[in-house]
């Protein structure tokens, strides 16, 4: 590393959401700064391929443009956010019915009312919990008890119908679990961002959100190909471990956290099985798949002959487990599904952090002198808790070297 023009101010391992954030804040403050990347491009667990006319994330994501830390990183009306329908289909007894957000999709409302879903009871009990959760400031979502997530719910009458056939179904894909032993201070955030904001993707796939990032910083302060194997061979003022949470544990010898595994299944089908570009669920809980959606029907870009379908499943599989996917997305969209093409497997192991409670939510981003940790493993398990954890690791950082200056 000294052989490569250092020592700099600073030196952030990763350019993940998390390392290009603390590094246009460093550099904000007037730093010197060097982002190195082990991989061939940006974005850590946003990434996305191209192949054959398609753009395939690298597992199922979206991008909340309700998320507070966007604002002064990300312009979004360039990113051209596609967003998907405020509603979900469920599939449940060879029936798909809609369940949608009255607010925000008022024609698709009154589908949602019919008592296969969930008792009206259930229904006004979930709509004042997620209300609550969407409205109440931030601090008092942060100082209730913290329970898993699926007791907050028994508490809250949402016990029924509802709740097994959509909301379950629905965080298991969010939240990489399906037993509901997550933190209700966490999982109130994640309703409170669905209440604010419709989520979608970029035009140009995932990955243009930590390219635009990356375009922000000053030419050539994003070293690609360039692995950090022991933080002894840096030569800085300081360092910042922006990598993912294992790597991040063994560059650092912090605990490595609880994570979460997800695959997705990509198939490209002649043309799209469903209505409307929503999330589809099984309401039946007849599978593996948590979740699935013809992305390209929310963004045509991402597929330019056919329909592409994305589809989620909890744990790291490999294409071994992909009939049994197919036939229960046959169950969910009501078609045969013999002819569909799979086109890719991305099984992510550490697709997230696990958030149990009691949830330390703000987790300390010094690790001892000169060195520091950011990523969604010390926030919250999302785009915006990376964002979050990159600044306040930056502030971190920028005031060590100012009290260390002569």
């Amino acid at each position: 590393m000294r052989g490569m023009g250092y020592p700099r101010d600073v030196v952030v391992v990763g350019a993940g959401m998390a390392g290009l954030s603390a590094a246009t804040e460093l550099t904000r403050r007037g730093l010197d700064v060097v982002v190195l990347e082990a991989s061939d491009a940006v974005g850590g667990r946003i990434r996305t391929d191209r192949v054959d006319g398609m753009l395939l994330d690298r597992g199922f994501q979206l991008l909340n443009p309700a998320y507070p830390a966007l604002r002064g990183l990300v312009d979004m009306a360039a990113l051209d956010l596609q967003t998907f329908g405020a509603a979900v289909v469920v599939a449940r007894g060879g029936r798909r019915r809609v369940v949608a957000d009255p607010r925000r999709s008022p024609l698709l409302a009154p589908r949602g009312l019919v008592r296969k879903t969930g008792s009206l009871r259930e229904k006004a009990a979930f709509t004042a919990y997620a209300l609550a959760a969407g409205l109440e400031p931030v601090s008092r979502l942060r100082s209730r008890p913290d329970i898993p997530y699926g007791l907050a719910l028994d508490r809250a009458g949402v016990s029924g119908e509802l709740r097994r056939s959509v909301l379950e179904p629905f965080l298991a894909g969010v939240l990489g679990e399906d037993r509901q032993e997550t933190s209700r201070r966490y999982v109130d955030l994640v309703l409170r961002t669905f209440v604010r904001g419709t989520p979608g993707v970029p035009r140009a796939g995932m990955q243009a959100l930590p390219e635009q990032v990356a375009a922000g910083l000053p030419a050539g302060c994003i070293q690609l190909g360039a692995p950090v194997t022991a933080l002894g061979s840096i030569s800085a003022r300081a360092v910042v471990v922006a990598t993912g949470a294992s790597s991040a544990a063994a560059l650092t010898g912090l605990p490595a956290p609880r994570m979460r595994g997800l695959t997705t299944y990509y198939h490209r089908v002649p043309a799209s099985p469903a209505e409307r570009p929503l999330l589809h669920l099984d309401g039946d809980r007849a599978g593996p798949v948590v979740n699935t959606a013809v992305i390209s029907d929310a963004a045509p870009a991402y597929c330019s002959e056919g329909a592409l379908v994305s589809s989620t499943v909890l744990g790291a599989h490999d294409e071994s487990l992909e009939p049994v996917v197919r036939r229960q997305l046959g169950a969910i969209y009501g078609g045969n599904t013999d002819g569909w093409e799979l086109v890719a497997t991305y099984a992510i192991p550490e697709a997230l952090p696990a958030m149990l409670p009691p949830l330390e939510q703000r987790q300390p981003v010094m690790v001892r002198d000169g060195v520091f940790v950011a990523g969604d493993h010390r926030d919250t398990a999302s785009i915006q808790g990376a964002i979050v954890s990159g600044r306040r690791a930056a502030a971190a950082v920028a005031g060590q070297l100012r009290g260390a200056r002569p």
